[in-house]
C-alpha cells in the first residue's frame, strides 16, 4: 500500500512508487510532497515505425529544462547518432539517428530502391547482416548519455546563404499563444523568389493575427528564421495517412508592398538585378539587406565589380558596408555619378585590354615571386596544388580526354612556360595540343590494395616536381578502381593557379565532358582574355600615382608593426624554416556558428571579420600581446572578366588588430572592421611588392611582416555533375603553406569546420590541439559575452581547468620539508 512506502529506503521504494504513481494511485500528502521531485509524471518515448513503434524512452523529472530528452535506448536496442559520411558524431555534436537491434524491420514491400536507401549494414553491431535504420531525425547526444531530439533532416533548408530548421520556427509557432497547429516550409513565388512560409490552426474560439505572431517569433528567432509569409487556415490539409499533405498547402499571395519594395529608379534596377546575379536569388527589393541574404566580403568584391563594368562607376567597397540595402546604395552611386545615365567610353575603359601579338609576356608580380623561390629550388614541390575527384558510375574515358584537351586549348596559363627572355623571366604560350592523360588500371587488386595503392600513386603524381620552363603546368592521372569507381586527380603549379582557379578547371571539366560524350562542341563562351593579358595589364595600371596611393596606405598602416608574433612555442627556432604539418580539425558547432553571423549582423560586420576578431583576440593572449599581425589570402579578382579565368592572382593581405585598452569584443569587433574594410580597398599592392617597400628585416627562421595565416573559405564550389557520373570532391592534398600557425575555416552546412596547420619544428601537436579547443571555447564565451573585455574571455574548459590546477598544486608527501629556496628553484626551473 501507498502508506508502507513510507518506512521502505529511498532507493529500494523508488520502483514501486514510480508504477504507482503512473498507475494513477493517491498517495498520502506528507509522502506524495517528499517524492515530487524525484519520480517522473511523464515518460516521454520515441520511435518509428520501422523499428517496431518504440526505440528510446526518458523519465524527465520537473524542472529539468525546457528541452524534453528523448532518453536512450530500450532492450534489445541499438542507437547510434551518425554523421554523412556514416561515423560516429561526439557528444553535443547533431547527426542523424539510426536504429539496430531485433526490433529493425527488413524493409518495405516491393520498393527496393527505398529499402536500400533507409536499411543500411549495421558496422557497429559485430553481428553478420545486422542492419541499420536510418530514422531521417537528426539528434545529439547529452552529457547525460540521453539524446536530444533536433528535428528531420529534410526539414534543414537553406534559404538566403542561411541553414534553417524548420521544426525550430514550428516549435516557436506552437508556443504562441492561441497556435493549435505549425507547418512552415520553402516555396518559390512566381518571381522565383524563394519565401518560408508558415501556416498555422488557431486553437478553437481564438483569433489568430499574423503580426503579432511575427512579433512573438522575433522575440525568440533571429530575422532569418522568421517567415516571410504567415497564413492562418481553419485546418492542414491530410493525406490518405493522416500526415500534412504538403503539396495541397495553399500558396500565399505575392509579397506586400510591406515585404517587397519594387526598384523606382535605373540604379535600383541595375542594382538589384546584379544583387540577385551575384547572390544566385530571386527577386531583390530596394529595402533588402545585401549581407542579410547572404552576402559577405568576396561576394561584396564582385558587386564593385558588376558596378563597374555595368555602370562605369568605382564605388568603394566600404560603401556597400555602410549603405548595405539597394536603395541606399542606389543614392550613394547616384551622388557619385551627379544623376546621370552610366557613361559607355567610361565603363569600357575599365576593361582590361587584350595584349597585342603572341610573343613573351612579364611575369605578374605574384608569379615572379614564385619564379624567383623555384631558382632556389628547382626541384621543390612545395609549391604544387594537387586536387583529386572521385568518379562513381560508368565513364566515357574518351569523352573524358577530349574535355580535358578543350580546356587546355582555352586556358593558355596551363599550357605556359617561363623562361629567361634578354636576362628576365618571361612567360611563354605553347601551342595547343592533347595533354598526356595516363589512365591506371588497378581493378585486378583486392580491395584493400586497390584503394592503399591508388593513394600512393595520387599522392606520388600531386608530389611530382615541375620543370618551370618546360609546359603544360597541368598534370592529370586517371586510375580505375574497378568498372564503376574511379580517381581523377589533376595538379597543377601555383605559379599558373590558385584555389579558385581549381574550382573553374572542375566546372568547366564537368560541363565539356557533359557535351563530349554525347559528341557536341563546347557550349562555354570564348573566353574575354587570358592570364597574360592581366599580368601586362597589371604592370602598366599599378604605377605612379596609384601605386603611391596603395603604398602610402600600407606604409601608414604597417608603420611600427612588431616583426614577430612571439607565440609560446615548444621548440627553439631553427635557422631555416621547418616542415608544415596538416593539421588539426575542430568544429564550431551551430549554435555558436548562428551567434557569430547574429553578432555580425549587428555590428555591420561580415563571418569572416568576426572570425578573425577571436582569431587575433587568442594570438594576443597566447604571445602576451596587443599588437598583432596575421595574414590573410584574398582571391583579387576585382574585375569580373577575371573570374572565369586560371591563373594566379590570390594576394596576401597583411591584417593587424590593436588590442591595446583591453577593449570588450565588441569594441575589437568595430577596430578590426575597420581595418579589413582598409585593406580589401588597397587590395591590388602584390604582397611581394609591399614586402619590397618595406624592407623588413630577413630572417631564415620566421617568414617576413608576419608568421601566422588566417583563411576563411567561403567560394562554393557548387554541384559536382559529370553528365550521370557522380563527382565527390577530395579535395587538396595538403595545405602547403610555410608559416608557423595557420588557421583555415569553411562553412559545411548551418556548421563551421576548422583546421589549424602548423610547424613540426617549433610546436608539439598536443599544443596545437589545445590552440583549437581554446578558439572554439573563446568564439562560444565572444558570442554569449560579447561586452566583455578581450582579456576576461574564457579559454580553458571544467577539465583543463582540473588538470592545470593539478599540475599547479600537486599533493606533496606528508611531513616533507621543502625550503623557500628550494621551491624557487623549481619555479625558475620551469
Amino acid at each position: 500500500s501507498p502508506s508502507a512506502l513510507a518506512v521502505i529506503p529511498d532507493e529500494a521504494a523508488l520502483p514501486t512508487l514510480r508504477t504507482l504513481m503512473l498507475a494513477g494511485e493517491a498517495l498520502p500528502p506528507a509522502l506524495a510532497a517528499r517524492w515530487s521531485t524525484r519520480v517522473p509524471r511523464l515518460l516521454n518515448a520515441y520511435g518509428p515505425t520501422e523499428a517496431t513503434v518504440c526505440a528510446t524512452i526518458s523519465a524527465p523529472l520537473a524542472g529539468e529544462g525546457s528541452v524534453v530528452p528523448i532518453g536512450g535506448p530500450v532492450a534489445n536496442v541499438r542507437t547510434y547518432v551518425l554523421d554523412p559520411w556514416g561515423e560516429p558524431a561526439p557528444v553535443g555534436v547533431p547527426g542523424e539517428l539510426h536504429v539496430g537491434g531485433v526490433g529493425v524491420a527488413r524493409g518495405y514491400l516491393g520498393r527496393p530502391e527505398l529499402t536500400a536507401e533507409k536499411f543500411v549494414p549495421d558496422a557497429f553491431g559485430g553481428e553478420s547482416g545486422a542492419r541499420l535504420y536510418r530514422t531521417g531525425d537528426r539528434v545529439r547526444w547529452l552529457p547525460s548519455g540521453e539524446l536530444e531530439f533536433l528535428g528531420r533532416s529534410d526539414g534543414q533548408v537553406k534559404l538566403r546563404g542561411f541553414r534553417i530548421e524548420t521544426g525550430e520556427v514550428e516549435a516557436a509557432l506552437l508556443a504562441q499563444e492561441g497556435v493549435q497547429e505549425a507547418v512552415v516550409t520553402v516555396r518559390v513565388d512566381v518571381a522565383g523568389q524563394k519565401r518560408l512560409v508558415a501556416y498555422v490552426v488557431p486553437r478553437e474560439g481564438v483569433e489568430l493575427s499574423t503580426a503579432e505572431l511575427k512579433t512573438g517569433l522575433r522575440a525568440g528567432l533571429p530575422e532569418h528564421m522568421v517567415p516571410g509569409a504567415l497564413l492562418v487556415l481553419e485546418r492542414l490539409p491530410l493525406n490518405v495517412n493522416g500526415k500534412v499533405d504538403r503539396e495541397a498547402l495553399p500558396a500565399p499571395e505575392p509579397a506586400t508592398d510591406a515585404e517587397y519594395v519594387a526598384p523606382r529608379t535605373a540604379t535600383e534596377g541595375a542594382l538589384a538585378a546584379i544583387w540577385a546575379e551575384v547572390l544566385e536569388t530571386g527577386r531583390v527589393g530596394v529595402e533588402d539587406d545585401f549581407f542579410e541574404l547572404g552576402g559577405h566580403s568576396l561576394l561584396a568584391t564582385r558587386v564593385i565589380s558588376r558596378l563597374r563594368e555595368e555602370l562605369g562607376v568605382e564605388v568603394p567597397l566600404r560603401a556597400l558596408f555602410e549603405a548595405p540595402t539597394v536603395a541606399e546604395l542606389a543614392t550613394h552611386i547616384d551622388a557619385l555619378r551627379g544623376d546621370a545615365e552610366p557613361d559607355s567610353e567610361r565603363s569600357a575603359s575599365t576593361h582590361i585590354p587584350r595584349r597585342g601579338g603572341s610573343g613573351p609576356a612579364p611575369l605578374s608580380f605574384a608569379q615572379q615571386r614564385l619564379w624567383f623561390i623555384h631558382q632556389l629550388d628547382p626541384a621543390s614541390s612545395a609549391y604544387n596544388m594537387p586536387h583529386a575527384l572521385r568518379l562513381r558510375g560508368a565513364l566515357d574515358v574518351a569523352a573524358l580526354r577530349r574535355a580535358l584537351t578543350e580546356l587546355v586549348r582555352r586556358h593558355e596559363a596551363v599550357r605556359t612556360a617561363l623562361v629567361e627572355h634578354g636576362g628576365e623571366a618571361m612567360q611563354v604560350v605553347l601551342p595547343a595540343g592533347p595533354v598526356p592523360f595516363p589512365v591506371l588500371d588497378l581493378s585486378g587488386l583486392s580491395g584493400e590494395a586497390r584503394h592503399a595503392e591508388a593513394l600512393r600513386r595520387v599522392t606520388e603524381e600531386g608530389g611530382r616536381p615541375f620543370d618551370l620552363t618546360r609546359g603544360p603546368l597541368l598534370r592529370a592521372l586517371l586510375v580505375r578502381l574497378d568498372g564503376a569507381e574511379w580517381v581523377l586527380s589533376f595538379t597543377m603549379h601555383h605559379v599558373v593557379s590558385d584555389g579558385w582557379s581549381m574550382g573553374v578547371l572542375v566546372r568547366e571539366i564537368a560541363a565539356l565532358y557533359g557535351a563530349c560524350s554525347h559528341g557536341l562542341e563546347s557550349p562555354l563562351p570564348d573566353l574575354p582574355l587570358q592570364y597574360a593579358d592581366f599580368a601586362a595589364w597589371q604592370r602598366d595600371w599599378l604605377a605612379g600615382e596609384r601605386l603611391e596611393e596603395q603604398l602610402r596606405y600600407w606604409r601608414d598602416r604597417l608603420d611600427g608593426a612588431p616583426p614577430r608574433l612571439e607565440l609560446p612555442a615548444d621548440y627553439p627556432r631553427r635557422q631555416e624554416l621547418g616542415a608544415t604539418e596538416t593539421g588539426q580539425p575542430f568544429v564550431i558547432p551551430a549554435e555558436t556558428t548562428r551567434a557569430l553571423r547574429e553578432l555580425g549582423q549587428r555590428e555591420g560586420a561580415t563571418l569572416f571579420m568576426t572570425l578573425l576578431a577571436a582569431w587575433q583576440t587568442l594570438l594576443g593572449r597566447w604571445a602576451g600581446q596587443d599588437d598583432v599581425v596575421v595574414g590573410t589570402p584574398i582571391a583579387n579578382r576585382t574585375r569580373a572578366e577575371l573570374e572565369g579565368l586560371i591563373g594566379f592572382f590570390v594576394n596576401t593581405l597583411v591584417l593587424r588588430a590593436d588590442l591595446s585598452d583591453d577593449p570588450d569584443f565588441r569594441e575589437l569587433l568595430r577596430r578590426v572592421r575597420e581595418t579589413t574594410l582598409g585593406a580589401f580597398a588597397h587590395q591590388d599592392l602584390p604582397f611581394e611588392r609591399l614586402v619590397e617597400e618595406l624592407a623588413p628585416e630577413r630572417s631564415l627562421t620566421h617568414n617576413p611582416l608576419f608568421q601566422v595565416m588566417f583563411a576563411l573559405q567561403n567560394m562554393e564550389m557548387g554541384p559536382l555533375e559529370l553528365g550521370d557520373v557522380e563527382m565527390e570532391s577530395l579535395g587538396p592534398a595538403d595545405a602547403g603553406a610555410k608559416f608557423d600557425v595557420g588557421v583555415t575555416l569553411w562553412e559545411s552546412g548551418d556548421r563551421i569546420l576548422g583546421r589549424i596547420d602548423y610547424r613540426t619544428d617549433l610546436f608539439e601537436r598536443s599544443t596545437v590541439e589545445r590552440m583549437a579547443e581554446h578558439f572554439r571555447r573563446l568564439l562560444e564565451d565572444a558570442v554569449a559575452r560579447s561586452d566583455r573585455r578581450v582579456s576576461e574571455l574564457r579559454l580553458v574548459g571544467p577539465a583543463e581547468e582540473l588538470r592545470l590546477l593539478a599540475e599547479w598544486n600537486p599533493p606533496r608527501a606528508p611531513r616533507e620539508v621543502r625550503l623557500v629556496p628550494r621551491l624557487f628553484a623549481e619555479q625558475a626551473a620551469c
